[in-house]
């Protein structure tokens, strides 16, 4: 009897291993996002939904919309300072306390703030009224999206030969940088030739009164010089004194003849011949001199360089950083120059920039070619999300009409 009583319990335990083999496992918790901007944003802690108030990371959220977030751990306290077009907004809250102040006006929360994980989690609701952004929560996909306000960014367009169309946006921009020079195979500054050349008059329009009006506008001009390295060009050029030195008096000369206010450099295809250390060690000597001589001036030195990223590798972000007033990265054509930049990589194009630059004195390059509204607005969440100085457009003639609209609706 006993052994029979033994041969059912194992044959039980059996039938209890193959169902639980067989038996697909209880489905798991789908996993949560966070959009801000209409890109994931990664954080520690997973929003919650607490008798029907979502809980939202507020310390990850914060930050990369910008707002200074404060710690006080003797009282377990957070305060948070956003600066706003009417001041600095101040709120106050302490874990698990329900009570919290705006600009010392106190407001109950439907539930306290509280700590898991290392995180603050407060209501989502509360974050888009205080902080002025624009917020969802999609349950059937667990998708928190936010959209954050618009914010103060320097912005820089650049202005080509086929940029007339749009001249009146001049204005919506910090500055404008004029692509109307080149350096040729001589290594000459020219303002002739193909693509990169000073234009003649359109009617009564000519090219020294579109930089006037974009000064009476407040819009900083900036003479542009392009040089290329496809038939190596650019590394004779970077390879002989008197050639540098040359070049360099003519940009000074050129710029200050046409009243700008700095120079734009890009130099572009550096770092193909195999000799990477050499070519950057070169660059960074033309800048160094290109730099003595804007400073001496007053004038400002922005660099326009391909990002760490991309197949050209002749640039030394660190040094170049301390030697120019701004770097724009160029992170765009990656692939397929008709369709927007994916974000990952110039997610990765920023943050590898960050590792040798100071967010202060990086811009975001977005070529309009290949972006429509929808990309534009991650792009710019990007920028502000990593509190970048600001973007840069290539270039007028290219923004489209919803493209601006999207613009106008991130930043100011």
């Amino acid at each position: 009897m006993k052994n029979f009583r033994k041969l059912l319990l194992s044959l039980a335990l059996c039938c209890v291993s193959l169902i639980g083999i067989h038996q697909p496992a209880s489905a798991a918790t789908p996993q949560t996002t966070i959009l801000l901007d209409e890109y994931p944003l990664a954080f520690p802690t997973p929003p919650t939904i607490i008798n029907g108030t979502t809980m939202v990371p507020f310390r990850v959220i914060s930050e990369a919309m910008g707002i200074q977030v404060q710690w006080e751990p003797n009282s377990r306290s957070i305060t948070a300072i956003q600066a706003t077009a009417q001041g600095d907004k101040t709120v106050w809250m302490q874990l698990n306390n329900p009570l919290v102040t705006v600009n010392g006006q106190t407001i109950t929360l439907p539930v306290a703030p509280y700590e898991t994980n290392g995180s603050t989690l407060i209501p989502l609701r509360f974050f888009s009224e205080q902080f002025g952004a624009q917020v969802g929560w999609d349950p059937a996909a667990r998708a928190v999206s936010i959209t954050s306000p618009v914010r103060d960014m320097y912005g820089l367009a650049f202005y080509a030969i086929s940029s007339f169309s749009q001249r009146e946006l001049i204005s919506s921009f910090d500055s404008v940088a004029f692509g109307w020079s080149r350096i040729d195979q001589d290594g000459n500054l020219t303002t002739t030739g193909k693509d990169f050349y000073w234009p003649k008059p359109a009617g009564d329009t000519t090219p020294e009164a579109i930089i006037d009006e974009a000064k009476m506008k407040a819009s900083t001009p900036y003479l542009m010089v392009f040089a290329g390295d496809g038939s190596g060009e650019l590394t004779a050029l970077l390879e002989n004194e008197s050639l540098r030195q040359k070049a360099i008096a003519q940009m000074i000369a050129l710029a200050q003849e046409k009243g700008m206010s700095g120079i734009a450099l890009d130099f572009e295809g550096l770092g193909m011949n195999g000799d990477t250390t050499g070519v950057k060690n070169k660059y960074n000597d033309f800048v160094r001199l290109l730099s003595a001589e804007t400073r001496q001036r007053g004038m400002q030195l922005t660099l326009i360089l391909h990002p760490l990223n991309g197949a050209f590798q002749g640039y030394d972000y660190a040094t170049l950083g301390q030697l120019a007033d701004d770097i724009v990265v160029m992170a765009y054509a990656y692939e397929n120059e008709k369709s927007p930049e994916p974000m990952n990589r110039v997610d990765e194009a920023i943050r590898l920039a960050l590792a040798h630059v100071p967010k202060e004195k990086l811009i975001l390059g977005i070529s309009m070619g290949s972006e429509n509204e929808h990309s534009v607005k991650q792009k710019l969440g990007l920028a502000k999300r990593y509190n970048l100085k600001g973007y840069a457009l290539w270039r007028l003639g290219l923004i489209s009409q919803a493209a601006m609209e999207q613009i106008k609706q991130s930043v100011r």
